[in-house]
This record gives structure tokens, C-alpha cells and sequence, in this order.
């Protein structure tokens, strides 16, 4: 008899650690999907809002110069409402999925809203904008393939515990230095100019957000399985945390939206806060030291060609195909005629001079 149960117990813990490996695949399949159906929202909501901003703007004061009209427009609600569905979507995410994983992905935003801004607002896609949305879309499966597993942790304790570490603790006063630093002193000096300003609050107080969403995300998964962590004052505190951090996000968004193109917006905000999320989740979770070298060069890799992707979508916004001049030349190499009837520079050795095709014609 005690042979039979000796061999019998393999085939049980081999079919326990199946059941864990198939319940963390679900729970990563799970996080992709509402990972992207929050890229959908949110990269919806930037074109929605900016509709709202504009039209506010014309109405009032704007919201770059300390205005709030917008608070009376349908359509920035609209955009709201429509950037919160995307945001719960991203919150759930992190409950099921590293933050490496999950944020990352929120470079597929960043197409939808090119997309629809080349639509709705005429902000042009050209060749090279397509070729970026390629590489970011590239980047992120490299990152989906190589994801670490997820942290698994038992109770809101751990996470405090961990968010208390000598290492993150460090972090969270950096990010609180800088960000007064930036909304007190750079702010009114180089806000209006600079976009980096208000990007830099967005980023740095967004990575906060995202690990006290994950905390709560924690919390509430495992009170759905049956350990109801609502009871701790911990959870309490990571919710305040969030409400807190995403109304000073929303605040200095709408002013960088509001001052600047949403083609540079968007890309500049998401290298940022992508970057700054990593850092969080890496110093609180310790996600790599999980995971090979090789698997940490491979998602490096693949974040680096994310961030290739939106760099190309952002130098090239305001490049126009059509403004490549096509010139007969003379042997000495004296401009003489271009193909297009557009206005054209005419240049040689000793001077240059701007003139158009029919001048250069007669000339």
C-alpha cells in the first residue's frame, strides 16, 4: 500500500505544477487582451479630448493658459469617459500580467491615435509614420513573447512591505522632488515652450500610478478568489494613492494637449511613461531577476525597437513626400528648373535666393 502512494504522488504534483503553469497562461492571456482593448480606448480618447480642448478653446480661455471651460464641453467628457473605460481596462490588466508586459503594450495607442488623427483631426500619415507604427507593433510582440511570469504574492501586505524597501522608497522621493520641482519652478518659465515640462509630471507620477494600480489590482483578485484583502487599511491607502496620482495626471495632460500638437503628445508621453513604469515595477518587483540575461537583451531589444517606432512617428509628423524637389541642373550644377510648380530655393556657390519654377524658367 505505501508503495502505491509513493507512486502515486509524482503524477500529483506533476498535475498541480500543469494546473499553476495553465492558471498563469490564462491569467497572461488575460492581461493581453485587456491590455489591448485598453491601447483601443485610450489611444480613442487623446483624438476625442483634443476635439473637446479645441473646442472649448474657442469659446474661452484655454486650457494651456489655466483655463477649465472644457469641464463644461460634452465632447471632452466624451473623451474622458472614453480614456477611464481604457484606464479600468489597463487597471485589470495589471492584476493578471507583470507591468512589463502590460505597459510596454500601450505603444499600440499610440497607432490608434495616429490613426485617427490622420481622419479626424487631418494631422497626415505618411510612409515613414506607417513604417513607425510597424516597428512599435513589432517591438511589442518581441515583449509579449518574453514577458516574465507574474509576481505571485498572497496578501496587500506583501506589496507594502515591498513598496517600502529602501530601494523604491528612494524612488518615490525622487519622483516627488521632481515633480514639484517641474510644476512649481519649470512650469510657469517653460511650460508654454518646453514639452517636456508637463510630460515629465505626467510620466513620473503616472509610474506611481501604475504600481499602486497593481497593488489594488492584487488586492482585488485575490478577494474575488476569497481572501478578502478589502478589510486592510493598505488597500485603502493604495486607492488613495491612485485617485490621487491619476487627477495630476489628467491636470498636466490637458495642458501639454492643449499647448501641443497630439503627434508629439502622444509618442513623447508614452516613451516616458513607459520608461519610468519600468523602473518602478523593476526596483518594487523585481521583475528581472526572475529571468535569464538572454530573456532581459531579448524585451530591452524589443523595447528599444518600440521606442525607435514611436521616435520615427514623432521626427517625421511633419515630413510631406511631396516637398522633395525634383531639379535639372546645368553642368557647373546651377539649379536651372524643377519639375513641380511650387515655390523653390534656387541656390549656388555664391548666393541663394527663393524663386519659383516659372522665374527659374525664364532664368
Amino acid at each position: 500500500k505505501s508503495l502505491v502512494q509513493r507512486n502515486s504522488m509524482p503524477p500529483t504534483q506533476e498535475h498541480l505544477s500543469i494546473s499553476l503553469q495553465l492558471m498563469d497562461l490564462q491569467d497572461h492571456t488575460k492581461g493581453l487582451l485587456l491590455a489591448l482593448s485598453s491601447s483601443i480606448f485610450i489611444g480613442a480618447s487623446f483624438i476625442i479630448k483634443k476635439k473637446g480642448l479645441k473646442k472649448a478653446g474657442s469659446l474661452g480661455v484655454r486650457a494651456g493658459g489655466g483655463g477649465y471651460g472644457y469641464l463644461r464641453e460634452p465632447l471632452w467628457w466624451t473623451g474622458m469617459i472614453t480614456m477611464i473605460v481604457g484606464e479600468v481596462a489597463n487597471f485589470a490588466a495589471y492584476a493578471f500580467a507583470p507591468a512589463i508586459l502590460v505597459t510596454p503594450l500601450g505603444a499600440l495607442s499610440i497607432i490608434v491615435s495616429a490613426g485617427l488623427a490622420h481622419v479626424v483631426l487631418g494631422e497626415r500619415l505618411h510612409l515613414l509614420g506607417m513604417l513607425g507604427c510597424l516597428l512599435c507593433m513589432v517591438g511589442s510582440l518581441v515583449i509579449v513573447l518574453h514577458a516574465p511570469d507574474e509576481t505571485q504574492l498572497q496578501s496587500v501586505h506583501q506589496v507594502w512591505a515591498l513598496a517600502f524597501q529602501p530601494g523604491f522608497t528612494a524612488y518615490v522621493m525622487t519622483v516627488l522632488f521632481a515633480s514639484l520641482a517641474l510644476a512649481i519652478y519649470a512650469g510657469p518659465l517653460y511650460g508654454q515652450t518646453q514639452i517636456l515640462v508637463y510630460i515629465g509630471i505626467c510620466s513620473m507620477v503616472g509610474s506611481l500610478s501604475v504600481m499602486s494600480c497593481k497593488a489594488l489590482g492584487i488586492a482585488l483578485k485575490l478577494t474575488f478568489m476569497g481572501h478578502n484583502q478589502l478589510l486592510y487599511p493598505e488597500t485603502s491607502y493604495c486607492a488613495l494613492v491612485v485617485v490621487v496620482c491619476v487627477v495630476i495626471q489628467m491636470n498636466y495632460l490637458n495642458k501639454a494637449l492643449d499647448i501641443f500638437n497630439t503627434a508629439m503628445v502622444s509618442p513623447i508621453y508614452y516613451v516616458f511613461f513607459t520608461c519610468a513604469t519600468i523602473v518602478a515595477s523593476g526596483i518594487l518587483f523585481q521583475d528581472f531577476q526572475r529571468q535569464s540575461s538572454g530573456a532581459v537583451v531579448t524585451e530591452l531589444c524589443g523595447f528599444v525597437t518600440i521606442l525607435s517606432g514611436v521616435f520615427l512617428l514623432h521626427a517625421t509628423k511633419d515630413f510631406d513626400p511631396s516637398s522633395l524637389h525634383l531639379w535639372k541642373t546645368d553642368k557647373d550644377g546651377q539649379h536651372l528648373a524643377c519639375v513641380d510648380e511650387e515655390s523653390m530655393v534656387v541656390s549656388s556657390s555664391a548666393k541663394s535666393r527663393t524663386i519659383s519654377c516659372g522665374e527659374v524658367s525664364r532664368h
